[in-house]
């Protein structure tokens, strides 16, 4: 039995208008670049050896790969590298990826050196082509008002530091990655009740912050802390064109809720939306890794039914209104990004098939 429909077989609808599917979408293959002229699918990270068979090909990185132990909470996960070159693999079925890495370390350090994670983003971009794009996170050194030292958190001195981010981060990730830089995602740390400004407050920063940066369309705010999804902060984005990310994630609400706390509004001043698929809600980091490891099958006791269905819904609604849709699935969704990719698409052309229908 099939897992998708047949996309040759169906039309779908943009603006009004028909639009003919794409020869380079095959879902049960895992090629998903040609659902929807709107629709940008991806993955949060890549290299994973659980997805040989399915995104990378049997045998080709068997001398490559590379073994280490990744130490989530209390325990220690074997984990199996492919090699920077795999990335080329990847972009013939996917047309975004999220690169996580850079949240850790910036490209420059103070004196101006390049940094591990610069030589690495550099390895990428050896290996991508004209239409393949990224999306880079944000040091979290330049978003959190907090950040973890050991097994508390301390006040963050840097916390907005116009001049880090530029240097250290913007100005060398436009220059090393040119045209296939599609986003930069600010991603906020969750905050505790005690540990939260008044909504004012930080909507004064955000307003000082990117006003001092160059005009860009390419930000996108992920705010982890459901206080914050209030009006004030949602003129901040629309003041400066700034996406809302939805982020499918623990301590946030259902995709479509924090959607509708927006008033339904698209933010972004190039038309562009992220959602981004983390970790069942309700379940903590270190308990959807442990579930999802080592990433090769979906866990269909943790994937949550209502994260496709409400993904979809924000598709659908984008694209009717023309705004193009960047959807970027981490493994901990669910156990395996790629299938996680593929019930999406199959919804989406079914609910696409359903309204051409009608």
């Amino acid at each position: 039995m099939r897992l998708c429909p047949d996309l040759g077989t169906i039309e779908t609808a943009s603006e009004g208008m028909m639009v003919a599917a794409r020869p380079d979408f095959n879902c049960d293959r895992f090629f998903f670049r040609g659902l929807h002229p709107l629709v940008s699918l991806g993955t949060a990270s890549d290299r994973y050896a659980g997805w040989i068979g399915q995104i990378y090909a049997q045998g080709r990185y068997d001398r490559q790969i590379t073994k280490r132990t990744n130490r989530v909470g209390e325990k220690s996960f074997p984990e199996q590298v492919l090699p920077v070159s795999s990335v080329a693999e990847y972009f013939e079925h996917f047309s975004i990826l999220e690169i996580d890495y850079t949240f850790y370390r910036p490209l420059l350090d103070e004196t101006g050196k390049p940094t591990r994670t610069f030589h690495v983003l550099a390895g990428y971009r050896d290996y991508m082509a004209g239409e393949d794009f990224l999306f880079l996170k944000v040091p979290q050194f330049i978003f959190a008002q907090r950040l973890r030292r050991g097994k508390s958190y301390v006040q963050n001195p840097q916390f907005l530091d116009v001049r880090a981010f530029l240097e250290q981060f913007y100005r060398p990730a436009e220059e090393l990655l040119g045209a296939n830089l599609k986003g930069f995602i600010f991603e906020q740390e969750y905050q505790r009740r005690d540990a939260r400004i008044p909504v004012e407050d930080l909507a004064e920063s955000l307003d000082k912050f990117f006003s001092a940066l160059p005009r860009d369309s390419r930000y996108h705010i992920e705010l982890r802390t459901e206080y914050y999804l209030r009006e004030p902060l949602f003129r901040v984005l629309a003041k400066h064109g700034i996406g809302q990310v939805l982020s499918h994630w623990t301590w946030l609400s259902p995709l479509t809720k924090q959607f509708a706390k927006a008033d339904h509004r698209f933010f972004n001043a190039a038309n562009q939306q992220v959602v981004r698929l983390m970790t069942p809600m309700g379940m903590r980091y270190e308990e959807a890794y442990a579930r999802a490891h080592p990433f090769d099958k979906l866990q269909t006791d943790m994937l949550q039914a209502g994260m496709i269905k409400d993904t979809v819904e924000l598709m659908l609604t984008s694209v009717s209104r023309g705004v193009a849709i960047n959807v970027i699935v981490n493994n901990r969704a669910g156990g395996n990004a790629p299938q996680i990719v593929q019930l999406i698409s199959k919804e989406f052309m079914v609910r696409q098939e359903q309204g051409v229908s009608r």
